[in-house]
Formats: structure tokens, sequence, C-alpha cells
């Protein structure tokens, strides 16, 4: 009984290495630009018109959802969760 077990053992996943550097560069920017937004939001930072903190909120927001959303399957999938996998996460290929 053993021995079938042994048999369909998964093979390792290739880790999508630059798949992962983007998704830490959208988060990285996007937190960025949402904490820029909140700013302008808040007043702290006076530039431009009152126009301003919208469009740097929902450009922030885009960009970091897709960034968080990648780092997340990343690291429970290194976590070897068997729901998540590095599978889900779309990889540039060579």
């Amino acid at each position: 009984m053993r021995s079938n077990l042994l048999k369909f053992k998964r093979s390792p996943h290739k880790i999508p290495h630059k798949a992962i550097a983007l998704a830490t560069v959208l988060f990285l920017i996007g937190a960025c630009l949402i904490i820029i937004g909140s700013l302008l939001l808040a007043g702290y930072i006076n530039k431009g018109g009152a126009d301003r903190p919208v469009p740097v909120l929902i450009i922030g927001i885009l960009v970091f959802l897709p960034g968080f959303y990648h780092l997340y399957i990343a690291s429970y999938a290194s976590k070897g969760y068997r729901v998540y996998s590095y599978d889900d996460i779309p990889d540039f290929h060579d």
C-alpha cells in the first residue's frame, strides 16, 4: 500500500520569480500612491487643486489590489497550503 502512495507524489512546482517580483513592485507602488492620495485628501500635502486626490487614490487601489492578491497566493503557496499553488500566479514564459 505504501508503494502506491509514493507513485503519485507531486512534483515540485516551478516558482515564478519574475511574477512575484512584479507583484511586489505593484504592491509597493500601490501602497505609496494610496498613502500619498490619503495625505492629499486630508490636506497634509497642498499641491494642486481639490480634484487631485481622487485619481491618485483610484490608481493606487487599482495597482495595489493585483499586487496584494498575487503576493497573498505566493505566501500561502510557499507555506505549503494545498489550496494555493504557484500555478495560480501568471508566469512570464521566456
